[in-house]
């Protein structure tokens, strides 16, 4: 049987850097990537690149530290957004350079995953055998063979991400609909046959997040007519905003990024920075608060204005339901070339707040009675979750911290009642918790009790540093990594590479994982990490503290954001930075990365210049010097 010291699946953002970390640390060690799509980049990869994908990202602000994004060689420009073939090569060449790309099998279908008796865990995946090592031209399911296949490995790290596996729920008449149905991941493939003939065709788009938006632009782009349906039964259209707001016209990706602007948003692992004092001021005090307050009706008022929502009755159509205080990651950007809101005013797009009742021959009925010709119809619905995979023996997914449903209604565990309790004292704010949509429903909670459906689950995911399971802390074999949404992924990609990388290893500092060291049990985080020489064996992390600190963050995610995704996942915005700082901590390095640089400008520079990547250029050389100390 095949043996390997980590199986890293996944190879997007968090997976590439996850195995250029181990392998900087661990060189000799045998390193395999598992990756269902053929080629690298996830979202990015080369099969999710339909026309005019751009990131939310302006250039520089969306590349790992140790490999910047040249302009001449990814064709991107200062002050643009990244378009989407730029990531993706730029991703390939990042394999390529670190010897990254040699270690990855593409085609490879993960099915299950299985704890050994010997201490490891036995992964069984399929693989297309036409498949190599090297980035192969896209192949559907169905022309090729897949050989079953099997490997041993001492270290597992899921690095799939939140965004997958397509989700589409149960449309009454979908089996009689006679046009083409599929997810927003699929545009690329399926876009060429639906957008051909443009001025005989409309499409209907399902659902308002972000990607309702992409595919909404793109067929209107082209002269196709669009029905876009938000329903009336879910959360409202998604946050969008120019990459400029504010009065003073800052980059929205940039004030995410801002030390000063973090403390505005009350995060339970805020005081991670070393500005707890500050924190509470303005989260526990009648000024603080009102500062706070005003912040947020700043922002979202600018948003609204600059997108003139109130000034066209179809573009209000698409003006958010919740405020923008309660949602993260859903604030999102509109990155494109032209004026989406324009297709909407002319009439290219029309906007239709209703549900689907049914399908019937390339119609769409909704639920006010009205009836829309459709050639496609395409379905921005969310993703599943969780990994689509198998754990055995039966009942591992339980500890494993993954989402999964209760079969019956349960009580609040008490240690989540005191999570609750502390938020709410150390949060005031979060007491008065926004009024979401009365008329909400499940768009399948009446059809589907499969627990990859994402609105069956009621238990989200409790993650350790939203990496590894509690009950798994002193085993330092499984982690995950991109099990959360930021607009910094390559900033939280490295920090947590490094840290599992660390842990794997038990080579985080002891006062993270000695069971003697309190410090796990206070929630403020204040703590500073204290030297120590590092013992002849890892100390076994204090399991009681681990699970405080677990449930602590998967409950504040509940009440932070509860028009995001923050009752499913971790899913930040303003707290990103803090979170690194957090993971820094642990590893016992330097969070204050602009003020490390010195200079008589350093406080300046730390408190109100946006951190990017280029600030952590030499984080695991740095560690590497701290841990042989």
């Amino acid at each position: 049987m095949e043996e390997a010291d980590l199986v890293v699946i996944g190879a997007g953002w968090n997976g590439l850097v996850m195995v250029k970390t181990y392998l900087e640390v661990n060189p000799r060690a045998k390193v395999v990537a598992l990756e269902s799509a053929n080629s690298v980049g996830g979202v990015w990869s080369q099969e999710r690149m339909y026309p005019g994908l751009r990131s939310n990202n302006l250039y520089g602000a969306l590349e790992y530290s140790d490999y910047p994004m040249h302009e001449q060689t990814f064709g991107v420009k200062a002050g643009d957004f990244i378009p989407g073939p730029s990531i993706h090569m730029y991703l390939r060449s990042y394999a390529e350079k670190f010897d990254i790309h040699r270690r990855i099998r593409f085609g490879a279908w993960v099915k299950t995953v299985e704890r050994n008796s010997s201490d490891a865990w036995l992964v069984h995946y399929s693989q297309s055998q036409s498949q190599t090592a090297n980035d192969a031209p896209r192949t559907s399911d169905s022309a090729v063979n897949h050989s079953p296949k099997q490997i041993l490995t001492k270290k597992l790290v899921f690095s799939t991400g939140l965004t997958s596996d397509p989700f589409i729920p149960h449309i009454p008449g979908s089996d009689t609909f006679g046009a083409p149905l599929f997810h927003a991941k699929y545009l690329l493939d399926k876009f060429p046959n639906t957008s051909s003939s443009p001025a005989s065709k409309t499409i209907v788009i399902y659902g308002s997040a972000k990607s309702a938006y992409d595919a909404a632009y793109a067929y209107a782009s082209h002269g196709i007519s669009v029905d876009w349906i938000i329903r009336e039964s879910g959360h409202g259209p998604v946050w969008m905003a120019p990459i400029h707001v504010t009065p003073l016209k800052k980059r929205l990706d940039h004030l995410v990024g801002v030390r000063f602007l973090t403390w505005l948003s009350p995060c339970v692992w805020g005081a991670n920075d070393g500005f707890g004092s500050l924190r509470r001021y303005l989260h526990n005090t009648t000024i603080g608060q009102w500062i706070v307050d005003r912040f947020w009706e700043i922002l979202a008022g600018d948003v609204i204005a600059l997108c003139g929502f109130d000034k066209h009755h179809e573009t209000k159509k698409l003006k958010p339901w919740t405020p923008a205080f309660w949602i993260a990651s859903s604030l999102s950007i509109l990155n494109y070339p032209g004026d989406i809101y324009e297709y909407v005013r002319d009439g290219t797009i029309k906007v239709h707040v209703a549900d689907i009742d049914h399908l019937s021959e390339k119609k769409v009925h909704l639920s006010n009675g009205q009836m829309l010709k459709a050639d496609a119809l395409v379905c921005s619905t969310g993703w599943k979750h969780r990994p689509s995979i198998r754990f055995l023996p039966e009942g591992t997914d339980r500890c494993l911290g993954l989402p999964y449903t209760t079969a019956e209604k349960m009580e609040l565990d008490p240690l989540i009642q005191k999570a609750d309790k502390y938020i709410m004292e150390n949060y005031p704010r979060l007491q008065n918790q926004p009024v979401l949509n009365r008329k909400y429903t499940s768009p399948s909670s009446s059809v589907s009790s499969d627990e990859s459906d994402p609105y069956n689950l009621d238990q989200p995911f409790r993650l350790y540093r939203f990496m590894v399971p509690p009950a798994y802390i002193n085993d330092r074999s499984i982690g995950y990594t991109g099990m959360m949404l930021s607009l910094h992924t390559s900033i939280c990609a490295q920090a947590q590479a490094l840290w599992l990388t660390a842990y794997f290893g038990g080579d985080l500092p002891r006062s993270v994982s000695s069971a003697s060291d309190r410090t796990l049990s206070l929630p403020n985080g204040t703590s500073k990490p204290t030297k120590s020489a590092k013992p002849a064996s890892p100390r076994p992390f204090d399991q009681e503290s681990i699970t405080w600190q677990t449930t602590l963050h998967s409950r504040f995610g509940h009440w932070r954001y509860p028009a995001g995704h923050g009752k499913r996942f971790p899913d930040v915005a303003f707290d990103a930075i803090p979170y690194v700082d957090m993971l820094l901590r642990d590893l016992g390095l330097e969070w204050k990365r602009k003020w490390k640089q010195g200079g008589w400008g350093k406080w300046w520079r730390e408190l109100f210049w946006p951190y990017g990547p280029r600030d952590y250029i030499g984080l695991v050389d740095e560690w590497k010097v701290a841990k042989d100390r």
